[in-house]
């Protein structure tokens, strides 16, 4: 759960600090040498700023559907020196139509696939599949179950809580996630093995 500063505006995800730099090497592998970037559900916005400067060649664009998100991402980019972050912008990955951007080289979505009703995922896919150029890549974060692989207990015992929070949430099966890509045109090019048992799921256009 985010934690707000003294003034309202800035949150802070403490998860942010634990998983940024496994991330981002990761990322390294896998996004375009330049480019835009589009960060779908940025939160806080602590890793759209942490992740502008480690790639300054790129240019980042965070967005989310929630006005204090908004607010938060423009409050940690006002500490941020580079001309590669771009100001936030409202985008609901749950309506595709509506986003406010027309072209991404790559797109970014950490943890909010299981914290988000299962539409959100389908139009994540949809969007990109009207957005992303030819080999830009659709990197998702998170926890995820697979088929034939034991689930970790903290993962199980995440998805009851969040399934409690909310009945639409929910801990995702990868085979459920590659039908919707595959229906979109895309297919899983890499799968990364992740700390506290996370994975980064890379689609590309078929």
């Amino acid at each position: 759960m985010d934690i707000l500063d003294s003034e309202g505006a800035k949150r802070f995800a403490p998860a942010t600090l634990r998983n940024r730099e496994a991330i981002a090497e990761n990322l390294a592998r896998e996004l375009p040498e330049k480019g835009t970037v589009l960060e779908v559900a940025s939160g806080s916005g602590e890793h759209a700023v942490f992740f502008a400067e480690r790639f300054p060649q790129l240019t980042w664009q965070p967005s989310d559907p929630a006005s204090d998100a908004l607010a938060s991402i423009a409050s940690w980019s006002e500490g941020y020196a580079g001309d590669n972050l771009h100001a936030a912008i409202y985008l609901d990955a749950a309506a595709p139509a509506d986003w406010l951007i027309g072209h991404a080289d790559a797109i970014v979505c950490i943890n909010m696939v299981h914290i988000s009703p299962w539409g959100a995922t389908v139009g994540l896919f949809k969007g990109a599949s009207e957005l992303l150029s030819s080999h830009g890549p659709l990197i998702l974060y998170g926890p995820y179950f697979e088929p034939d692989v034991q689930p970790a207990a903290s993962n199980l015992d995440f998805d009851m809580s969040l399934r409690q929070r909310n009945s639409d949430w929910g801990v995702r099966n990868t085979a459920d996630v590659e039908k919707v890509a595959g229906h979109h045109g895309f297919a899983l090019s890499a799968h990364h093995e992740m700390p506290a048992n996370n994975l980064m799921l890379v689609y590309r256009r078929v």
